[in-house]
């Protein structure tokens, strides 16, 4: 009997962390994509230039190592904040290129709308069905590996076919890493929120400018 209320009990605490997990996530997360999008629209405002893929790169790792290394502190809060307006600068200049060509308005609102309704769904669909989707760790790193390095070949070699199928793969993988994160949340597997929102946050930051790439060249006379 006592074995019976001390499982129940740690069962109850597991559920009690992992609702926490979730909710700080995702408060956090909202918080991090508004400031993101601001930063993105000074950059807009201001006609900041692209730092350039380097630059971007050295950026985006740098501050995410110091999130890593400082995700149990408060530092690593101020880490997300400093990785999600960096990346909110680097989206300016992409945001200014679309809203210059013809539609580009409508090209960028269909790339949010189509964003926001692949993330809700997908974590809706997560968080209802609880279905454990750990399977697809290992195959999400694999492909995500290999559609990074294909989108850097695309970018020096300068080969825009192969940049689209990038672009259609990344909307494939980050798809899956929605489901895949949200899925690790919920049975435990991530119990850091501060981690788990940087993935979420990069999830939904390359589905969206994959689709912002894409729609653009459909759009595009």
């Amino acid at each position: 009997m006592e074995n019976r209320i001390a499982s129940m009990t740690r069962s109850e605490a597991s559920v009690l962390s992992t609702n926490k997990v979730i909710r700080n996530t995702y408060m956090l997360l909202s918080v991090t994509l508004a400031f993101s999008a601001l930063t993105a629209g000074v950059s807009v405002a201001l006609g900041l230039p692209h730092p350039g893929i380097i630059l971007t790169l050295v950026g985006y790792f740098g501050l995410l190592f110091l999130t890593t290394k400082f995700r149990n502190s408060g530092l690593g809060i101020l880490c997300v904040f400093a990785l999600t307006g960096f990346m909110g600068y680097t989206l300016g200049p992409i945001l200014t290129h679309y809203l210059s060509m013809p539609n580009g308005s409508q090209v960028v609102m269909q790339a949010m709308g189509g964003t926001a309704a692949i993330f809700l769904g997908l974590s809706a669909y997560a968080l209802t069905s609880r279905k454990d989707f750990s399977f697809m760790g290992g195959f999400l790193m694999v492909g995500i590996l290999v559609a990074f390095l294909a989108g850097l070949g695309a970018i020096f070699f300068q080969m825009p076919a192969l940049s689209l199928a990038v672009s259609a793969m990344f909307v494939l993988l980050m798809s899956g890493l929605i489901l895949y994160e949200t899925s690790n949340i919920i049975h435990g597997g991530e119990t850091n929120y501060v981690m788990a929102t940087v993935t979420l946050y990069v999830s939904i930051y390359n589905l969206f400018t994959s689709l912002l790439h894409l729609l653009g060249f459909m759009n595009n006379d």
